[in-house]
């Protein structure tokens, strides 16, 4: 469709049953998979509805990958017990270690 002025490519999409908008004020978008995040930041955001069902295209400005670790409750409840600190401290370690109960413990036991 290559030459095809904007006007006509609106009422052949219209024709068609396509509708084309973009959405206006959208930050970041994040893929959570697992392990980890893709951010993906000031995207450009196009959503398309075809026969009723809608595709979002996203072209994003950058993105930033993150490692994301899943901490369970009954870890960092052991952390504050064995080296006496408050949750944010005792989840702020085991993220630092990666999980790792017994290292968060003498980190925190040794600062």
């Amino acid at each position: 469709m290559m030459g095809m002025n904007p006007r006509q490519m609106k009422k052949l999409m219209r024709q068609l049953g396509i509708k084309m908008e973009e959405l206006e004020g959208v930050n970041e978008v994040v893929l959570k998979l697992e392990g980890k995040e893709i951010v993906l930041k000031n995207p450009v955001v196009t959503v398309m509805v075809v026969q009723g069902e809608k595709t979002y295209q996203i072209v994003p400005g950058s993105e930033e990958v993150r490692e994301v670790i899943e901490i369970p409750e009954e870890d960092i409840e052991l952390v504050m017990e064995q080296a006496g600190v408050d949750r944010e401290t005792a989840l702020k370690a085991l993220k630092e270690t990666k999980g790792d109960i017994a290292e968060a413990i003498l980190k925190l036991s040794g600062e």
